[in-house]
């Protein structure tokens, strides 16, 4: 198994383990103890915040993707002068962030009509903002380092863990909810400090250099002109993304925000495998397009292809089968509140086939965003949200919540659509098999017929019936299939060799 499959999985066990400590937050803690207003302004500090803190980059992390192997060879880390460079980006950044806050405050208050709960907050978002800046910033250069998953430990395990602290501290009266808020504002700090050590440990990053070097002299003008059109595709992608946050809560308010975030985190569960292949795969498709390796940079994509083809079905089977068992537990635990999660059950459906069909293209995005055709990155996310926008306003005003769901389905598909014909067109790269389509069909017939099991009163019985069953058949089918080898022979040495090795003496 090569280095971005074991990283991969390392990486991908880690994101899960902080999609379990998440969905406990999301699920259970967050609706026991909040209300869906407060539950819903969480999630648009969360949203917003990420948003402004890719707008105060200022296009400074696409270099660092691209341009950061280039500087290490050629400079060595006491001599690289990048991590200065994109700080000072960076912060001036953040900077501008606060002067037009500072200037548009009573148009901000005014479009959010609708949550002014949210605009009596809305200033703790800033320093969300700028300690989430602080992360991505020095993840790029540990993606670069090839710690990508440290990283995805302390962004998806790690500040799940601290948000359950707060969770737990507001539920037992020991802090007050502005007390969650001001705290939950700085829930990155902790983060960007273990980071910091973690490089600067390495001895291979400094940021102590600030003299301007040869390379950046020679490299200047084509990481401005990368940098501004990746960042511009790059934010547009994030925009397109994340404005249906907005839309709800221009539109509707925070309580459906609530349920409208609880679809999101539920289907982008399918995102798990794909999050962890990004900060393995950059560095590595970086190095292959400078070295002109093309034939690795075609094994890539196929073997991403397969990989997470197949583990989007799992776990899109297994949400699927679940979501009215989700939806009676929801509704169970936040009786308090009033229940009222049904909407959820269409929701988390047209979501969780959105994202299978992004997970179903590899890792496309990767492999133009670090080629010499990064310039179509830009032009394939200004159509991603040139199209999003307004399918969003439209179907939300008319359908509500299900029509927005609906707009991600149609844009993420299209959005891929064209991504994959310039790949095939421009490098023939064409990762699908006849084993693909052989398996995705029996996978979907598999699912209606675990579907069909009789079902009684009791959720948590159902949870374990039909999941039980769906993944041994699930595993069975890939087995006599066999699409992607170097997934069954990972569950086949776990289950054969290492989990039994826990419990050997030694």
């Amino acid at each position: 198994m090569g280095i971005i499959q074991k990283q991969g999985l390392k990486s991908s066990f880690y994101i899960m383990i902080g999609f379990v400590i998440g969905a406990i937050n999301l699920l259970i803690l967050f609706p026991l103890f909040f209300s869906k207003s407060d539950q819903g302004l969480v999630r648009a500090m969360i949203d917003i915040g990420a948003t402004l803190s890719v707008f105060c980059t200022l296009g400074s992390l696409p270099v660092v993707y691209k341009f950061y192997p280039f500087y290490n060879q050629y400079l060595g880390p006491k001599k690289n002068e990048l991590p200065f460079i994109t700080l000072l980006v960076n912060l001036i950044g953040f900077g501008l962030l606060l002067i037009i806050g500072w200037q548009e405050k009573d148009f901000i208050i005014r479009k959010l009509g609708k949550s002014p709960d949210l605009a009596v907050y809305f200033n703790y978002v800033y320093p969300y903002t700028f300690f989430l800046l602080l992360f991505f910033w020095l993840e790029g250069f540990a993606w670069g380092l090839r710690k990508g998953v440290t990283t995805n430990f302390l962004k998806e395990t790690l500040i799940r863990i601290l948000t359950s602290v707060l969770i737990l501290a507001f539920g037992l009266n020991i802090i007050s909810f502005p007390t969650f808020i001001k705290l939950f504002s700085g829930i990155y700090l902790i983060p960007v400090l273990i980071l910091l050590l973690t490089l600067i440990k390495t001895k291979e990053w400094s940021i102590k250099n600030f003299k301007i070097s040869n390379v950046t002299r020679r490299l200047r003008g084509r990481m401005i002109n990368f940098a501004l059109f990746v960042f511009a595709g790059q934010f547009f992608n994030l925009l397109a993304r994340t404005n249906d946050t907005f839309f709800i809560l221009g539109f509707r308010g925070l309580s459906d925000a609530a349920i409208f975030a609880i679809a999101t985190y539920v289907s982008a569960i399918l995102e798990i495998p794909q999050r962890s292949l990004t900060s393995i795969t950059i560095p590595v498709l970086a190095e292959s397009w400078k070295n002109k390796d093309f034939v690795n940079i075609k094994h890539i994509y196929h073997k991403s292809v397969s990989n997470l083809l197949i583990i989007g079905l799992l776990l899109f089977g297994l949400i699927w089968l679940n979501i009215e068992n989700l939806v009676a537990f929801l509704n169970w635990i936040s009786h308090k509140q009033g229940g009222g999660y049904d909407a959820l059950t269409k929701l988390i459906f047209i979501l969780g086939l959105a994202k299978l069909i992004d997970l179903g293209t590899g890792v496309n995005s990767q492999i133009i965003g670090t080629s010499n055709y990064w310039k179509f990155d830009f032009y394939t996310n200004l159509f991603y949200i040139l199209l999003s926008l307004p399918l969003n306003y439209y179907l939300i005003k008319h359908y509500g919540l299900e029509g927005l769901a609906f707009s991600n389905l149609v844009a993420l598909t299209l959005y891929n659509s064209v991504r994959f014909g310039f790949l095939y067109k421009k490098f023939n790269l064409q990762p699908y098999t006849l084993k693909h389509g052989i398996f995705l069909l029996l996978s979907i017939s598999l699912m209606l017929l675990v579907h069909q099991i009789p079902t009684n009163n009791n959720f948590a019985i159902n949870i374990v019936i039909k999941s039980v069953i769906y993944g041994i058949a699930f595993y069975g089918l890939a087995y006599w299939i066999n699409p992607a080898p170097e997934i069954l022979n990972f569950f086949n040495d776990l289950f054969k060799n290492k989990i039994p090795g826990l419990f050997k003496r030694k």
